[in-house]
């Protein structure tokens, strides 16, 4: 591997007002006062777009940071983009997210992670980069069997379109890597919460029903579990692999980054209420048992997420280890805070 000082750095960090590249973009911005960040967004609708505003509008207090709302399939803007700016460091994070929106919106995913992610790797072709980082998905292990996944896995079944871009991705990633010598490291995120996050997220829309009164659903009649990771992990972890970049002679890597701890859903949904309780979302008394239901498997869904984390733990000496309860004590706080009564969540 090869170690990169991030000190005057120019960095392209796309997706920068989505949930983990505004985590991301805000650690860097503070911790290399001489770093400059572009952060590209198209700032869409798929979720409330006044939580990727107040994203935004907290990063455009830095002076290091420059904003340009975009497309990532708009190919002449990134090209143009590359060009002007020579970026050292690009860490692609923008893509359409969710697994259960692919099944309806399949346009939307192509165009954002297949046709959007070519569009980087050819920029980092014609103007080669120190590094290229980039999301990909714990979805791509799909139906895999043997638990925890390991990056050595099979991934070649996916269960749903949405991770059969991610995979795509990879793939493309490799290819340029062989071809293009490009140094590439995909990380394969396992179910990012905390707060400020995404609205589509269990923990997230759970609590949004659970507020309002409505009934939740627990799937594949709670016999789910996730390896659910708090942002603040992922983005160590991110920040720790930006600074090292493969060198070997197909310059390419992949690794997970999660909690490495899978948790029952109703597990899960029993320390979200009590957290959601302790920050005065909820009232005392809040009746959960005729607000909870559990139905069958989702199309898309997967019954369990387990990431083995040997190799990013050998390679940058760091494991995710932020547990459930702590992660949703913070979530609960911040949201009582940011849907205030004069403010509506839906």
């Amino acid at each position: 591997m090869k170690n990169l000082n991030l000190n005057n750095k120019k960095i392209l960090i796309t997706g920068s007002s989505g949930f983990v590249g505004y985590f991301l973009t805000k650690k860097l911005l503070n911790n290399y006062s001489d770093i400059a960040v572009i952060g590209l967004d198209n700032m869409n609708d798929y979720y409330d777009v006044r939580l990727k505003e107040e994203r935004l509008n907290y990063l455009l207090k830095y002076q290091n940071y420059k904003f340009i709302k975009g497309n990532l399939a708009d190919k002449d803007l990134i090209n143009k983009l590359f060009e002007e700016e020579k970026f050292d460091i690009v860490v692609n994070l923008a893509a359409q997210a969710g697994v259960r929106y692919s099944i309806t919106n399949p346009d939307t995913y192509i165009e954002s992670n297949i046709i959007g992610f070519y569009n980087i790797l050819e920029a980092c072709r014609h103007n080669p980069v120190e590094h290229l980082v980039y999301a990909s998905s714990s979805s791509v292990y799909g139906t895999n069997k043997k638990v925890p996944y390991s990056t050595d896995d099979k991934v070649d079944d996916p269960v749903s379109l949405y991770a059969a871009t991610k995979k795509s991705d990879e793939l493309l990633a490799h290819a340029y890597s062989k071809l293009y010598n490009i140094p590439s490291t995909g990380l394969r995120f396992f179910t990012v919460y905390g707060p400020l996050g995404r609205p589509d997220m269990a923990y997230f829309s759970f609590t949004n029903k659970l507020r309002n009164n409505e009934t939740i659903q627990i799937f594949n009649n709670g016999k789910c579990e996730r390896d659910f990771t708090y942002i603040d992990d992922i983005v160590e972890g991110i920040t720790r692999v930006i600074r090292k970049a493969p060198d070997s002679e197909v310059p390419y890597a992949i690794y997970n980054i999660g909690n490495g701890n899978p948790v029952n859903l109703l597990e899960f949904v029993s320390i979200l209420q009590e957290e959601l309780i302790n920050a005065d979302v909820l009232s005392q008394d809040y009746d959960f048992e005729s607000h909870k239901k559990l139905v069958g498997m989702q199309k898309g869904d997967v019954p369990i997420t387990y990431a083995d984390t040997t190799k990013l733990e050998k390679d940058f000496g760091f494991k995710p280890n932020t547990d459930l309860r702590t992660g949703l004590r913070a979530f609960a706080k911040w949201y009582k805070e940011f849907y205030s009564e004069d403010k509506s969540n839906e």
